[in-house]
């Protein structure tokens, strides 16, 4: 604010203000022109309000809402929701207050039919921003897997949506994506999620036995819940092996289901090898039949 006045001041001094002369029209409806100082003044004062704004979107998610709800997704969302209706109304009020809407006529319909023919993308990823905020079928902090990305929701914008990977790699998906396709969402209902780790053994193998076995290792892991239990089911009689599948449950392991699962199998190995379990491989028999004997020509 200090830098704007200061340079009204500056302006005003070396007598460029709405009387000078390069204070021209940019158009006109009727009696009430669109001055180009008036419309630099309320460009300068859109940007300010949408810095304000978002400076104060900050405040309200950490100081306010903070009190209220530990969930930053739902915070993060409300206070972009709150971000957008304060440049709103601060929009028109600085736009009604600053130039006549009679003057607004021309470039009001240059600039629809700029977003008409130029900038649909951009609207439609606006329109599912505001979609995604209002109905939340995504938050920030959610693990999701939309076509071939997989990752970490860090920021959910106007445009686009940010994504960040297990190996640190920030990938910005357009909005529109999460509306027109399909959306695995690995915590939209909470924070506890089942895995699937399959394990196969020797058909010699006594299958209770190996249900106690695959049920110690999960109980003893740290980072599995007791509540749901985890359980072990008998899957089927494979071609080389008993396939049996241990069911686990974890709240802390949503974004690195590989990590989890490579713990586990190593402990599987361990205690395979101390109980001599048997751990089947492929086996082919090949027979050999001879052929008759060509004829003799």
């Amino acid at each position: 604010m200090i830098l704007f006045f200061g340079l009204l001041i500056a302006l005003t001094a070396i007598g460029i203000d709405k009387d000078s002369s390069l204070n021209f029209a940019l158009g006109k409806t009727g009696e009430d022109p669109l001055m180009l100082f008036e419309l630099l003044r309320v460009i300068f004062l859109l940007v300010l309000l949408v810095f304000l704004s978002g400076k104060l979107k900050i405040i309200f998610v950490k100081q306010v809402m903070s009190r209220y709800s530990d969930d930053i997704g739902v915070n993060q969302s409300i206070g972009t929701i709150f971000q957008y209706v304060a440049v709103l109304i601060g929009g028109l009020i600085i736009i009604q207050s600053t130039i006549e809407l009679g003057s607004l006529n021309v470039l009001a319909g240059a600039l629809g039919v700029g977003i008409g023919f130029g900038l649909q993308n951009i609207a439609n990823n606006f329109i599912s921003g505001l979609i995604i905020l209002f109905e939340r079928p995504i938050k920030v902090g959610d693990r999701i897997e939309v076509g071939q990305v997989t990752g970490d929701i860090v920021r959910i914008s106007s445009r686009a949506t940010t994504v960040s990977t297990n190996d640190n790699i920030s990938i910005i998906i357009p909005n529109a994506e999460f509306i027109s396709k399909p959306v695995i969402n690995w915590s939209h209902s909470g924070r506890n999620i089942r895995f699937h780790v399959p394990v196969g053994v020797a058909y010699k193998e006594d299958p209770a036995h190996i249900k106690s076995i695959l049920l110690g290792i999960a109980t003893k892991h740290p980072d599995v819940l007791q509540t749901p239990p985890p359980d072990v089911l008998f899957k089927e009689y494979g071609d080389n092996s008993l396939n049996f599948d241990l069911l686990v449950w974890t709240s802390t392991y949503i974004n690195r289901p590989t990590v989890l699962k490579s713990q586990l199998y190593y402990l599987i190995f361990e205690k395979f090898k101390e109980h001599n379990v048997e751990i089947p491989f492929p086996q082919r028999d090949i027979h050999i039949k001879s052929g008759s004997a060509l004829p003799q020509k």
